[in-house]
């Protein structure tokens, strides 16, 4: 089975979402982002998920982490929770 670690930053809104995006673009460190703006307790971690293996997260975030190129951020991602950013670590 596929394992896989991954950050994330998640909040309520796309917009916020999209907001949050450009700043990293520019450069803001995302463990501060995260810990100013997820809602995720990962926050604590600065977004940290750690590793977890494919099918452990809901499917629309499995499928960026386990499809999606790694160290590109990827989202907004929309799952039940809100909005993801995120950027998948490593996987094999």
């Amino acid at each position: 089975m596929a394992v896989a670690a991954a950050i994330h930053i998640l909040v309520n809104t796309e917009k916020q979402a999209l907001d949050i995006l450009a700043q990293i673009k520019q450069g803001k460190d995302f463990g501060k982002l995260a810990k100013q703006h997820s809602i995720c307790p990962s926050r604590k971690r600065g977004g940290d998920l750690g590793e977890f293996k494919q099918g452990q997260m809901v499917k629309q975030f499995d499928d960026v982490v386990f499809k999606k190129p790694i160290l590109t951020f990827h989202g907004p991602v929309k799952t039940k929770f809100g909005y993801h950013l995120i950027k998948t670590l490593y996987r094999h």
